[in-house]
């Protein structure tokens, strides 16, 4: 059982990243313009967001596993079609249904786990393992595509998940229990309507915002809506004689205060992708496979610590471990924006990525842990999806705040840094990214102008590596951030009597 859980989590985790290895080569065979591939991924993103709670709230009311299986056959049904598409459209869409199947998919596997197990000690263990596949996958999804591209088509990368999710739904199947709340509760649908709108338009407007600018009109009537949509929900569910989610639960800091050090982990691991690919793709001009090979040691810190971490909390204390975890990935991003450089040691790197990924997995999931243990076992599937969308809204955040950080002083840098010679539309298009910068410099460099086009690529490296460093500041002032709020508010150990309610999930006999 527990196999078949991991798994169907480890390939929601894993499309987290293994798309994006594949959109350079959607550009040359799709025709697909950057807005468009910003739309591949996001696409994903939004409806995975916007419908984590209302899945989530769904599968505590019909049955979990069923939810499961059904979030898998759409989940591989959608990724399957995809390889077909023949066009940026079709690809956009399969992607939005992906979506909606890694919404209905990702909760249950939490949920039947605490449900299953729960004593501390085995619930610990279990979601530590759980955070252990979730960061071996988002590290091999890389390698994984990186392989798929250098051997077949972009389309090999949608049509593998297809049999994959039939093979996981057949072990779910066969061997995952069913559960569902064993009191029939009314659906609580102005809450199911508020949620997704308010993730939804958040998530939307985070996405939107580097673009548009975080000051414009239109992103701060974005942010204005989502304040007035989440006091919406919470009135509405405070009303209501049986919530969707009870939110006296954020009364609870094993609740509250976790949920926020699994935002910032999560802000801190997408926002570390997000250089450190490039780095390695364009300065140190490793192959997209070759790129993801090189972040192994964090898929293996991550699984190390997500293990350890839980078993620690459990005897040492949540507050301790997490706040540890956090002082790790502030030290680890402090660390990297001293020394970073183009001929850094690769030991050096794989050392520090050591550090980060044990850091992230001392914090997720002994706060994961923390979370599901705050949640009465007949809300599992929404604790669990909150749980989810903190991950998912941390990470939209990381790669919003710190690519903008990192733009805005790779440009200023640019400025200064690149040669007067150069004309101006070759010094736009250097501006656009390290990568365009690196394009022109080889361009520069087949038609003659060998000189110029090396200092064009020295500025854009001297320009990437401050942005760099600044964006490395930033997410290490976030992480001590986070670690200050978990020694201050994260409660050491649960509460030595639960409440009643905190009772073992009915497991029916038959398949739900």
């Amino acid at each position: 059982m527990l196999t078949a859980l991991l798994l169907a989590s480890f390939l929601i985790n894993l499309d987290t990243t293994l798309v994006n290895v594949a959109l350079p080569t959607l550009t040359r065979e799709l025709g697909t313009s950057t807005s468009q591939l910003q739309w591949v991924v996001d696409a994903y993103n939004l409806v995975f967001a916007a419908l984590l709670l209302t899945a989530g709230s769904l599968s505590d009311r019909f049955g979990r596993k069923g939810m499961l299986i059904a979030g898998l056959a759409v989940f591989g049904a959608a990724s399957f079609v995809g390889g077909y598409a023949g066009g940026p459209g079709q690809l956009i869409a399969a992607r939005a249904v992906m979506g909606l199947g890694a919404a209905m998919t990702f909760p249950p596997t939490l949920a039947l786990l605490t449900g299953v197990f729960t004593n501390r000690k085995e619930r610990a263990v279990s979601i530590g393992l759980w955070g252990a596949t979730a960061g071996v996958a988002i590290a091999l999804g890389p390698i994984v595509g990186g392989f798929l591209l250098e051997h077949y088509s972009w389309s090999s990368i949608f049509y593998i998940l297809g049999p994959a999710s039939l093979a996981v739904i057949a072990l779910v199947a066969a061997f995952v229990p069913a559960s569902r709340n064993p009191a029939a509760h009314r659906l609580d649908y102005l809450g199911l309507i508020l949620s997704g709108a308010f993730m939804g338009l958040l998530v939307y407007t985070i996405i939107e915002a580097p673009d548009r600018g975080w000051a414009s009109a239109a992103s701060l009537a974005g942010f204005a809506g989502s304040v007035v949509l989440l006091a919406a929900f919470i009135l509405g569910e405070r009303r209501s004689a049986e919530p969707m989610l009870d939110v006296r639960l954020f009364k609870d800091m094993r609740f509250s205060a976790a949920s926020a050090a699994v935002t910032i982990a999560f802000f801190t691991l997408l926002g570390f992708i997000f250089l450190i690919t490039q780095f390695f793709q364009f300065v140190r001009n490793y192959s997209p496979l070759s790129a993801g090979v090189h972040l192994l040691p964090v898929a293996f810190a991550v699984a190390v610590g997500s293990t350890l971490g839980t078993r620690l909390a459990v005897k040492v204390g949540t507050k301790a471990i997490v706040t540890a975890g956090l002082a790790l990935q502030a030290g680890f991003y402090f660390w990297v924006a001293s020394d970073i450089s183009p001929t850094l040691s690769y030991g050096v790197i794989a050392i520090q990525m050591v550090i980060y990924g044990l850091g992230m997995g001392l914090t997720s999931a002994p706060a994961t842990e923390s979370i599901m243990g705050a949640v009465a076992a007949d809300q599992a599937g929404v604790g669990s999806a909150v749980n989810d969308s903190t991950r998912l809204l941390g990470g939209t955040l990381g790669v919003a705040i710190i690519g903008s950080v990192y733009a805005s002083v790779y440009g200023t840098r640019l400025n200064s840094a690149l040669p007067t010679a150069l004309p101006h539309q070759l010094t736009e298009t250097t501006h656009q990214s390290v990568g365009a910068a690196f394009a022109v410099s080889g361009q520069l460099a087949a038609h003659g102008q060998g000189a110029l086009g090396g200092a064009v690529r020295q500025a854009a490296i001297t320009a990437f590596d401050h942005g760099l460093s600044i964006g490395c500041v930033v997410a290490a002032c976030v992480a001590v951030a986070g670690a200050l709020l978990a020694a201050a508010f994260l409660p050491a150990q649960p509460p030595q009597h639960p409440a009643p309610e905190h009772h073992r999930v009915e497991m029916a006999a038959t398949t739900n």
